[in-house]
């Protein structure tokens, strides 16, 4: 049976973040994910999550300034006392919140930069050194360049490249199908040939274009859960979409 995780940075926005929690475990969600905790003391989140009895299945490493645009510092060489640093609040997080998985984001690359390669590999190579002493996966996503234009890593092919030559066991891609969608297409033929490597730890929904519920836009998700399940795909599934009709009354999709 596929495992749905509700994404508390874009479902349940009627109400405080904190209150998420238990509307997601009031609506049947057993796991949970969210973009950043960091606004929140981690006993906080953990008091939830065992008050619900929910498991938190991933979030993000601190990517840098959001606010000023950037999206991760991995790819960026003169920030890696910052990108390290960034890493092992993560990793903080991560132990109280009882989390396996953390998604570093690549980050946007610089104009003009020739190195944004090399500062990638060797920065993801630290990073999984440091989380792996404690269990950790660490996930990377390759993000479609219409939304974030300039982002290191965009494509299925690329990021999988990036496994072998890291080479580091505890990093696994995170496959958001929505951004694989809008930056590739080709959906069902990619998780044919990439899930049963092992490699993929972590998969993401919404629909294409606008990014709300799966059961709305191009994508035919009934399809694409049924192949899940043909491939035996045991992860976790996060539900990452902003709800078009109100999050509760927008949920419709898991019945059906």
């Amino acid at each position: 049976m596929l495992r749905f995780a509700a994404n508390l940075s874009m479902l349940y926005r009627e109400v405080d973040f904190l209150a998420r929690f238990a509307a997601a475990a009031g609506d049947g969600f057993k796991g949970v994910e969210f973009l950043f905790p960091y606004a929140h003391a981690p006993g906080t989140i953990a008091a939830l999550l065992r008050e619900h009895r929910l498991e938190q299945v991933l979030f993000n490493a601190p990517p840098g300034n959001w606010d000023a645009g950037e999206r991760g510092l991995a790819c960026i060489a003169g920030r890696e006392a910052e990108f390290g640093a960034g890493i092992a609040r993560a990793l903080d997080y991560a132990r109280q919140l009882g989390c396996p998985r953390i998604h570093v984001m690549a980050g946007i690359v610089p104009a003009g930069a020739a190195n944004a390669h090399a500062t990638y590999v060797a920065n993801l190579r630290a990073a999984a050194a440091l989380a792996a002493p404690q269990g950790v996966t660490l996930m990377i996503e390759p993000i479609n360049g219409r939304d974030m234009p300039g982002y290191f890593l965009q494509f299925q092919d690329q990021a999988h490249a990036l496994l072998a030559e890291i080479g580091a066991a505890n990093v696994q891609v995170q496959m958001d199908l929505y951004h694989c969608q809008v930056g590739e297409g080709d959906l069902a033929s990619k998780l044919r040939r990439y899930l049963p490597g092992g490699r993929v730890g972590h998969l993401q929904i919404a629909g294409v274009p606008g990014r709300h519920e799966p059961d709305v836009g191009e994508i035919h998700y009934p399809y694409l859960f049924a192949l899940l399940e043909e491939l035996g795909y045991a992860g976790w599934i996060g539900c990452e979409y902003l709800p078009l009709r109100g999050t509760r009354d927008g949920l419709g999709w898991r019945a059906r």
